[in-house]
């Protein structure tokens, strides 16, 4: 799973320390920029990891899977916070072509137009998230949602090992509930059918309920989660 993230959402740098895998993000998001394990951690490799984390200038950051409980303890002990639980979605990608698109509803395009910028933009998703989709090294295209004949939503869409993964959903706000979500992952899909993916995921926080009855509603399954852990803001903790 972590791969099939690294590989469509990939860190401006990956470094491989010890246990850890150490990412920097460079104002990224929490994806591109958490450490992850791949070994059996000591103590003193957490300090470790922190150090080197703060070095890249960064706020440490752990990725943790249901198999890190170990490590997830650990970190709940040194005071670290659990944070925005995710849900990976997969499906067999045939499940989403059987449907034809509406004419002018969303279309795979790239690179992404101006207004699809703005949309993500508007949705929080900057600059340095547009620099992650440019990172990407392979088969990947953003998908352009219409509704109306007004620009309504966008996402992003990228190859790895057979799964095609969806990132950066967003839809502005005056055009959800109208069913451009579901038209959106379908026009991922049938690309991801032209580039032989036999899969296609997205992955989803467990707060958006919205999101994730959609990804239910189409037929796809949660086949795994993670979450965060993170140190409390000083803020958090005199509040």
């Amino acid at each position: 799973m972590i791969a099939a993230i690294d590989g469509t959402w990939p860190a401006a740098a990956t470094v491989e320390a010890g246990p850890w895998v150490l990412r920097e993000g460079r104002g990224g998001g929490q994806r591109v920029s958490a450490a992850t394990a791949r070994g059996a951690i000591a103590e003193q490799d957490i300090g470790a990891a922190e150090k080197a984390m703060q070095l890249m200038g960064q706020r440490p950051i752990f990725m943790l899977t249901q198999n890190d409980s170990d490590l997830d303890q650990r970190l709940a002990d040194r005071g670290y916070v659990e944070k925005d639980p995710v849900n990976l979605w997969v499906c067999d990608t045939g499940l989403l072509t059987d449907r034809k698109l509406p004419p002018v509803t969303a279309f795979a395009i790239w690179e992404p137009l101006a207004i699809m910028r703005e949309l993500w933009e508007a949705g929080g998703i900057g600059p340095a998230r547009l620099a992650v989709m440019e990172r990407a090294e392979g088969p990947k295209t953003a998908i352009f949602g219409r509704v109306s004949d007004r620009p309504a939503g966008a996402a992003f869409c990228a190859l790895y090992d057979g799964i095609a993964m969806v990132h950066a959903v967003e839809i502005a706000p005056e055009h959800r509930q109208k069913g451009l979500g579901g038209w959106m992952m379908r026009a991922a899909a049938l690309w991801a059918a032209k580039h032989r993916a036999p899969w296609l995921a997205v992955l989803c926080t467990k707060a958006n309920t919205g999101a994730n009855a959609l990804y239910a509603s189409l037929g796809m399954q949660i086949v795994g989660d993670y979450h965060y852990r993170v140190l409390p803001d000083k803020e958090t903790e005199e509040s």
